[in-house]
């Protein structure tokens, strides 16, 4: 039903797309002038609306701190009004009710391939000349082999560039482990499954957060079987923040949710969940109660980006007064299987520009993404605003800790849209503090030890538009079923048979195909 409604609303945004590139020449004098009344400072400024994450940070509006901030930086100023995020549902939802409205944001992420469309009904900007001309920071920070998979995914065929890509050129993800309670109970890092399992088992039985109660959580995860990654590396899987991916199988691409090795690592995690060894509210977590457990000094091992644990070992400090010590699990050994942790330079769009008519803002949202891929720039954006976000010690800057309810989001960070690891520890390290120190060099430590497990996926980059026509499994709604009901022992594992032959009737026979033409267009 989730699924149904969120292909509704698109829908109405495409119909709304067409009112917009179909029905603007009556009006254009008039709302030009009024949007220049509206988004023009006293001082010249130009001001342009910006969506994309905001996992709860307070908004940036006109003339606030980061606001003021931004224009005095990148030369715009940037309004990034608050839209709950939610995983990105209530945000697609919000912003297919904006682009419905005839208000398309004027720079904003997409989610789920809405791009395609907006490139078709040409609601978006085609960048292929722009960005050379106007944003040459831009063409220039990302590598071109990956512009030519942005190429590749025209949804119009023509080997256009609509979206801007966001890139990270190292592994980000890590399973992340409680060294502090192996050395306490005596044991040694795990590096095969059943050594993995033995240390599950201690953390449930052995009281090492040492408060006398058998509340340990040995590890676990969020609804819809996601954020657990790592239970189902260790048999190959690729997995994207819980999301089944593609990579090859038995020599070609294939959607790891239908593989063999998802088969195992279901029965796998089928049998953790039987005997207490991952959450039994894993499937029913939601973001912030996940997160909750971990920071009360509970959980023995998660899976989550590396790079922000300083977060984690922050909030569990204020909660609990605990300074955890946390290392990167290795993969566990299994025989007959290979792990890895999927890595993808080619996270997702990151922006894409509205085609918009008023050429004033057209060029202040180039002028935008121009400064803001300055590597010069780089730095400054990534501390942010004085005061709210890093204060000043003895001549350095340090970044503050994390306070949703006084800090205004950072939506233009170079940190999360073009992301090198020499650059992220860089950035780290050099804002630092005595105080949090301890955090950091354990996240810079954690950072490089995840590299060795990470590994590119054959199927990154790959466009939503191969799931057209298709959109239960496009938000896997078939897999999530399935694998929460083996999970749970609802669906014994035979029942993972019925799933593939249902999930290949059901379009995915025909989303197999064309993944694969694309592989090999790009590959060609």
């Amino acid at each position: 039903m989730k699924a149904r409604k969120m292909g509704l609303l698109l829908a109405a945004g495409v119909l709304a797309i067409t009112a917009v590139t179909g029905c603007s020449g009556n009006a254009k004098n008039s709302s030009e002038n009024a949007g220049k009344n509206q988004t023009e400072s006293a001082d010249g400024t130009v001001d342009i609306e910006v969506w994309g994450t905001n996992i709860g940070y307070k908004p940036v509006t006109k003339g606030s701190k980061l606001y003021e901030f931004y224009k005095e930086k990148l030369g715009v100023g940037v309004i990034n009004p608050y839209v709950e995020w939610n995983g990105g549902t209530n945000y697609l939802n919000q912003l297919n009710l904006k682009i419905a409205a005839n208000e398309m944001p004027d720079l904003f992420v997409p989610q789920q391939g809405i791009e395609d469309n907006l490139a078709k009904n040409g609601a978006i900007a085609d960048l292929t000349d722009l960005l050379p001309k106007y944003a040459p920071n831009v063409m220039s920070a990302i590598p071109e082999e990956i512009w030519n998979v942005v190429k590749a995914n025209d949804p119009t065929g023509q080997g256009r560039i609509y979206y801007i890509p966001n890139v990270v050129q190292y592994g980000r993800y890590g399973s992340m482990i409680r060294q502090d309670w192996l050395d306490k109970l005596g044991l040694p890092m795990p590096k095969t499954q059943d050594e993995y399992v033995k240390v599950l088992e201690a953390f449930r039985d052995k009281d090492p957060n040492g408060n006398g109660q058998k509340d340990e959580i040995p590890t676990g995860g969020r609804e819809q079987a996601r954020w657990m990654d790592h239970l189902f590396a260790m048999y190959g899987v690729a997995m994207f923040e819980g999301y089944p991916d593609w990579d090859i199988y038995d020599g070609q691409l294939t959607y790891s949710a239908v593989t063999p090795n998802m088969k195992a690592s279901l029965e796998f995690i089928a049998k953790l969940y039987k005997e207490g060894l991952i959450d039994k509210e894993s499937l029913l977590n939601t973001k912030d109660k996940w997160e909750g457990k971990i920071q009360s000094n509970r959980v023995g091992n998660y899976f989550h980006w590396v790079e922000q644990g300083n977060l984690v070992f922050e909030n569990l400090y204020k909660s609990t007064g605990v300074k955890a010590e946390y290392s990167v699990l290795p993969l566990p050994e299994v025989p007959g299987y290979k792990g890895f942790y999927t890595m993808k330079k080619i996270a997702s769009p990151q922006w894409v520009v509205k085609n918009n008519k008023d050429q004033e803002k057209l060029m202040a949202t180039l002028k935008l993404l121009n400064n803001a891929y300055d590597k010069k720039n780089w730095k400054d954006l990534f501390l942010g605003v004085e005061g709210m976000h890093y204060t000043m010690q003895d001549g350095k800057a340090i970044k503050l800790p994390d306070d949703k309810s006084t800090q205004e989001n950072q939506i233009i960070n170079p940190a999360t849209s073009i992301s090198t690891l020499d650059m992220t520890i860089d950035l780290l390290n050099s804002t630092a503090s005595e105080d949090n120190k301890w955090e950091i060099d354990q996240v810079t430590r954690n950072m490089q030890e995840a590299q060795k497990y990470a590994k590119p996926i054959a199927g990154d980059g790959l466009p939503a538009s191969i799931y057209d026509g298709f959109p239960d499994i496009n938000n896997r709604t078939l897999y999530a079923e399935y694998a929460t009901k083996i999970i749970i022992g609802e669906y014994p594992i035979s029942k993972f048979d019925e799933f593939v032959e249902k999930w290949n009737k059901s379009g995915g026979e025909e989303v197999t195909k064309r993944a694969r033409e694309w592989y090999k267009k790009v590959n060609q």
